[in-house]
């Protein structure tokens, strides 16, 4: 019955009509196919990739692993004074907000440090100058899904999309500009308010752009006197910078001088340890990355295993590391091609039925538990528990992880059945005029499911 009604619908529905969609469906108990449809078939998973992204962090770098910032010097402390060069060595963290520059500048001066005679010089060298992904479609690179990655970085607020700043847009009077925000507040990005409010009903008006190559942000469109305020996540051009202008930022704030120059370099071997920072757990981190989707954590993570299995952190040796992690996990990777951790590329192919080979191969491994806490839970409310699910698939029990990019949508986890049993699920659309029609299919796919089996 299961494979009549599902077959049918995937024959029949509209929706699919001219589009490619592969389905693969096992027992999570024996691994036993319950049902496939085109499971085979190489497809985009868009973001379903950070379900690979992770399983190789958890097995690579470990649930308890940490990325470290640290605070270095190449000079002596005295009379209020640091004789030398202050270095921010960056490794990977994603975490880093404005209150922990805050945080540094605050114990600098608890050390007595009030001048600095030198320069301050952020080390981001951890990781490769390669900062975009080289299959990230060019118009995505302003948006914080498309941020630069470095191993000196900085978030907004605590989802940790690395390398953006949060723009809120709030109507003013009828006829005038509106007023904007910036978070965390930094010059190092200008806007353009060429917006104005008005006095009727529009929606979706309202455009923030930023132009290639630089941080001119601009703001133009229209909003409504009575709209609620509109928020945008931006990607900074330049990241490691961006991080700097924020670290000097504090230091200033804390009546830290310096008599040199802010820029770029590596630190000296020799350089002294001043403070350190470690972020949250990976199995913490997992949490932001999985429930909402974070392209950025997924590009670091894949840095970090190249930087730890072949001490460089690329793209190249971290998809290595990964590809031959999926290998190890059963996964066929003559039928697989790997192009970054997060999934935005448009040239990474995979079968469904691999993407469940995966899900049902990784459940006896003790950092399991982990993650499947990370994947979004259908119907859920609360953003870090729900996620990407939370508006989704209500009254049926359901962990899995979504994916969109341009003409793809995907789903791929677990479900309980009512009676107990465990499905493993992976539905792969591709070739869509509307992916917000794949997040339909998706769940009545999952509706036939808890219905008939």
């Amino acid at each position: 019955m299961l494979v009549e009604n599902i077959t049918n619908y995937v024959e029949s529905d509209k929706k699919i009509k001219g589009g490619l969609i592969g389905i693969s469906i096992r027992k999570a108990s024996s691994g036993d196919a319950v049902y496939e449809h085109q499971g085979d078939i190489r497809l985009h998973p868009a973001s379903n990739m950070k379900l690979l992204t992770a399983a190789a962090a958890l097995n690579v770098l470990g649930a308890e692993y940490r990325f470290n910032t640290e605070i270095r010097s190449d000079g002596t402390i005295g009379e209020n004074m640091l004789e030398g060069n202050l270095y921010i060595i960056g490794k990977g963290d994603p975490t880093l907000l404005e209150k922990d520059f805050d945080a540094f500048a605050e114990k600098m001066k608890a050390m007595g440090i009030r001048t600095i005679n030198g320069d301050i010089i952020g080390d981001d060298t951890w990781y490769d100058d390669v900062r975009i992904s080289p299959d990230l479609v060019w118009k995505d690179e302003q948006y914080y899904y498309g941020a630069q990655v470095s191993a000196l970085t900085a978030s907004p607020n605590e989802d940790y999309d690395t390398g953006s700043v949060m723009i809120e847009v709030a109507p003013g009077e009828a006829g005038e500009n509106p007023a904007f925000t910036i978070s965390p507040a930094t010059n190092y990005i200008t806007i353009y308010n060429e917006a104005v409010t008005v006095s009727e009903t529009v929606e979706d008006e309202l455009i923030i752009e930023r132009d290639h190559g630089g941080n001119f942000i601009t703001i133009k469109g229209r909003i409504s006197h009575h709209a609620e305020p509109i928020k945008e996540w931006m990607a900074v051009w330049g990241v490691s910078e961006y991080a700097m202008d924020l670290f000097g930022q504090s230091l200033k704030k804390h009546g830290i001088t310096w008599n040199g120059s802010v820029k770029l370099g590596p630190a000296p071997a020799s350089a002294g340890l001043l403070l350190s920072r470690s972020s949250i757990r990976l199995s913490e981190l997992l949490v932001p990355f999985m429930k909402l989707s974070n392209n950025g954590i997924a590009e670091i993570l894949v840095k970090e295993m190249g930087k730890k299995i072949h001490n460089e952190g690329s793209w190249e040796s971290g998809l290595d590391v990964l590809g031959k992690e999926m290998d190890a996990l059963g996964m066929e990777m003559a039928s697989i091609k790997l192009k970054d951790g997060s999934g935005i590329s448009h040239s990474n192919l995979i079968p469904p039925s691999e993407i469940s080979k995966l899900l049902y191969e990784i459940q006896n491994k003790e950092w399991f538990p982990v993650y499947l806490a990370s994947l979004p839970i259908a119907g859920e409310e609360d953003r870090m528990i729900g996620g990407t699910l939370r508006e989704r698939m209500k009254g049926f029990s359901v962990k899995a992880k979504t994916g969109t990019i341009e003409g793809v949508s995907t789903l791929s986890g677990y479900m309980n059945k009512s009676d107990g049993e465990k499905l493993i699920i992976s539905i792969m659309i591709n070739n869509l005029l509307d992916e917000d029609e794949g997040k339909v299919i998706e769940d009545e796919i999952i509706g036939i499911l808890g219905k008939e089996y």
